[in-house]
């Protein structure tokens, strides 16, 4: 989907690793590459006996509920992060959307495609992709960002974004990845007291269940019956909702919370590394605090390529509003993945 600006809406990380790109090593997409853990398969097999009945998502919604000090009322489950911005975008009556870039490409795509004229506020670089709220125009009735923020890796303060809050306003902030920061210390999802606020989480990410596809939303209760509304039937599978009210169990979070600090150390030592690549033309954008890391480089399209005949895939950044062709998105993996990675870019920097 491409827009007026150039920008292919729907390209995404997984496209560098489809078909030939199958052998590669993977930095392209932004799934736990360690996941899911044999407990977690386990626990989804074993709900395989109950496929013949309809799905009953109950149990699932009350666990996301109480992971979150919420109500049920104020939880909706869905088929991943990317449903909800569907729903959102079908089901919300808005006249001025707009959505804060660089940033997840899906939630412009989904409000286009329902038909609305999409505005953007542009993040700059040299203020180091950080939300400026006074950007953000005051008649928007529907504001977007995530937070940390796919692709610039950026965490943004909480009461910043809270700030956008507006009578007669929706914001969404979309937290797919909060729960691979440190203590979540950013986090507005469990927050009552921000009028017109929505929150989407994601469980594919740090659980490795992209194939599976579970998410969900919190909002007001009123948001959660019409955007349930705009839902088919039995929208989440038995298997999903399994997942979910696992994933957010008290074993669950708290091996998601090492995981987070293990991500915190490996992205620090992937930072390192491409610190001693810099003089070769590479910089990070920063602070980066997502398992994830944005980089520009001139000649990023050859780059890439050369990177793929050396056997590792990465994420171009052309496709994110706000970006250019010299920007690429690099997953945060182990330390020896890192390592061989930066061998290869080094020869992919000066061949």
């Amino acid at each position: 989907m491409r827009t007026e600006s150039g920008h292919d809406l729907r390209h995404h990380g997984d496209a560098e690793v489809r078909d030939d790109g199958r052998a590669l090593v993977d930095l392209a997409v932004n799934v736990r590459a360690d996941t899911p853990p044999a407990w977690l398969r386990e626990h989804i097999a074993a709900s395989l006996g109950g496929l013949a009945a309809y799905p009953d998502g109950r149990a699932a919604r009350a666990a996301v509920a109480a992971r979150h000090g919420l109500p049920v009322e104020r939880v909706l489950l869905t088929a991943g992060a990317a449903e909800a911005f569907v729903l959102l975008a079908r089901a919300l009556k808005v006249r001025r959307p707009v959505v804060v870039h660089p940033q997840f490409t899906e939630p412009e795509a989904a409000l286009r495609d329902a038909g609305h004229p999409v505005g953007r506020v542009l993040l700059r670089e040299e203020d180091g992709f950080r939300l400026d709220p006074a950007a953000v125009p005051e008649d928007a009735d529907l504001v977007v960002i995530g937070n940390p923020t796919n692709p610039t890796s950026v965490l943004h303060p909480a009461d910043a974004i809270a700030s956008l809050a507006r009578p007669g306003r929706v914001l969404v902030v979309d937290e797919a990845f909060m729960d691979a920061v440190p203590g979540e210390g950013e986090a507005l999802a469990g927050r009552v007291d921000v009028p017109g606020l929505v929150v989407l989480r994601s469980l594919t990410k740090t659980w490795g269940l992209a194939g599976l596809r579970i998410g969900y939303v919190l909002a007001a209760p009123e948001t959660v019956e019409d955007l349930q509304r705009a839902q088919p039937l039995w929208p989440v599978s038995t298997p999903a909702l399994a997942a979910a009210e696992a994933c957010v169990g008290p074993r669950a979070l708290a091996e998601a919370a090492h995981a987070a600090h293990r991500i915190a150390a490996d992205r620090a030592h992937l930072l390192a590394g491409l610190a001693r690549v810099a003089p070769a033309g590479l910089r990070a954008a920063g602070p980066a605090r997502g398992p994830f890391v944005l980089v520009r480089v001139e000649g990023a399209s050859a780059i890439r390529r050369r990177l793929r005949d050396l056997g590792y895939a990465v994420r171009r950044g052309d496709t994110f509003p706000g970006l250019d062709e010299t920007w690429l998105r690099l997953a945060v993996r182990d330390r020896g993945t890192t390592d061989g990675f930066l061998r290869a870019l080094q020869r992919a920097l000066t061949d």
